[in-house]
């Protein structure tokens, strides 16, 4: 949910989640049932890949939740809003891998001052009981080859 375009297999999820492959299988079941995702063929006949399906109805009010449950709600509302200048939000390391972390990477694109930043994140991360590591950017430096070499990104102010 936190990285809609991911795709993942059923044998990468159970290692993630430390659990059976028969409970995976299960859940997937029954998310695929409700068509909260999609199930694609990879050509190879035994492996499947699951995709969340973005055109369900539940699908932002989930995306909602987990963004709250992981406090990347409490950054962009009490960090990112007061901040002003911020053209662009990317969300990268574990967490936009859809997996649980401690610790959450930002990359910020704008005209930013480093220091109020700094001042709001050590506000935040109690609130939300998660450490915050950003990388900020001006407009003129940043492209989005900055932004390769990364596991995952998710870019929050496009969804």
């Amino acid at each position: 949910m936190l990285n809609p375009a991911s795709k993942v297999y059923l044998r990468g999820l159970e290692r993630d989640l430390g659990v059976s492959s028969n409970t995976v299988r299960l859940e997937l079941n029954k998310l695929s049932e409700i068509h909260l995702i999609k199930i694609q063929n990879t050509g190879d006949s035994n492996k499947k890949q699951y995709v969340v399906n973005t055109t369900h109805p539940l699908f932002e009010s989930l995306r909602g939740i987990i963004l709250k449950y992981v406090g990347i709600d409490q950054i962009l509302e009490h960090i990112i809003a007061k901040l002003g200048n911020v053209n662009a939000v990317y969300l990268t390391g574990e967490l936009a891998q859809g997996k649980n972390a401690n610790l959450i990477d930002l990359v910020l694109v704008g005209d930013v001052d480093k220091v109020y930043l700094y001042t709001l994140i050590e506000k935040a991360e109690p609130m939300i009981g998660k450490k915050i590591r950003v990388a900020v950017f001006s407009p003129a430096e940043f492209s989005e080859s900055s932004l390769a070499g990364m596991d995952a990104v998710v870019n929050l102010t496009n969804g």
